[in-house]
């Protein structure tokens, strides 16, 4: 099972238990706009933990997954390039890193709609977690920012307080997050048939269909079909999001390289 982070409050914890109700979150391109891996990196870039031509890559694959919505070989491709360019990093450094990404990028990337969500799910009495391919750190920390009662990620292996390069199980994606709710129910006396989830992506049909109510959130081409065939409720929070798509569709490749070759070249300069 992967690493759990908590931020639960102790007095409802014996209300929530007993309800036997929770409600889970995908995080990227359903809690917040865009892979939240992609502004760790970029942090680590500001921060020269390593090069511009590595931050360019994270750059290119941040905008596939915004265009396109998520990708198991784009998200394994981001996963192992992290994990070697966090090798040697500090377990501290990376700690602080989190809490910095987060006041500085991803706390304008969270869908107000989203947030409104889990938030009404904490009202009633439920917890609210998320499963997520991010690093257990990152997201324990959008976990603890938003109030929420913890967060299941992927897990870096650490020796001697520094990260090997290596991690501990499998990436929180596809079928584990299915396993990762499944071992969170019994250890927290969770009815999964009385739970929620919610994510944009069809690779997480596994945690979708793990519980008794799955939503659509943002959905890519594959899940809204699945969600309509299925009469799963469906909410899309991205605004022009077709014309967008559109206008980014047309642009010529060098374009759309060069574009982000500016972009990375700014945050240099800054």
């Amino acid at each position: 099972m992967p690493d759990v982070t908590t931020d639960s409050a102790e007095a409802a914890s014996t209300t929530v238990q007993r309800q036997g109700e929770a409600a889970f979150f995908d995080v990227d391109n359903t809690m917040m706009k865009g892979a939240s891996l992609f502004h760790v990196a970029r942090k680590m870039y500001q921060k020269k933990a390593f090069t511009l031509r590595d931050a360019a890559g994270f750059a290119w694959k941040q905008a596939k997954f915004i265009l396109r919505g998520e990708n198991m070989n784009d998200v394994h491709s981001v996963q192992d390039s992290a994990q070697k360019l966090a090798a040697g990093i500090s377990a501290e450094f990376v700690q602080q890193l989190g809490e910095e990404v987060y006041d500085e990028m991803i706390v304008s990337k969270i869908w107000p709609g989203t947030k409104a969500l889990a938030q009404e799910h904490l009202k009633k009495g439920r917890q609210v977690w998320l499963v997520t391919a991010t690093p257990v750190e990152v997201a324990g920390v959008i976990a603890a920012r938003l109030k929420l009662t913890g967060a299941l990620g992927t897990v870096a292996e650490i020796q001697d307080g520094v990260y090997t390069g290596r991690l501990v199980g499998e990436v929180l994606h596809g079928a584990a997050k299915g396993r990762a709710v499944r071992d969170l129910a019994l250890a927290q006396g969770l009815d999964l048939s009385r739970c929620w989830a919610y994510s944009d992506s069809y690779n997480d049909i596994p945690l979708l269909t793990a519980v008794g109510n799955p939503v659509a959130i943002n959905p890519d081409a594959r899940l809204r079909r699945h969600a309509r065939d299925h009469n799963w409720p469906i909410y899309d929070y991205r605004s022009g999001r077709r014309a967008a798509t559109m206008g980014l569709q047309a642009a010529t490749g060098a374009g759309i390289v060069y574009g982000l070759w500016k972009g990375i070249a700014s945050m240099r300069r800054k």
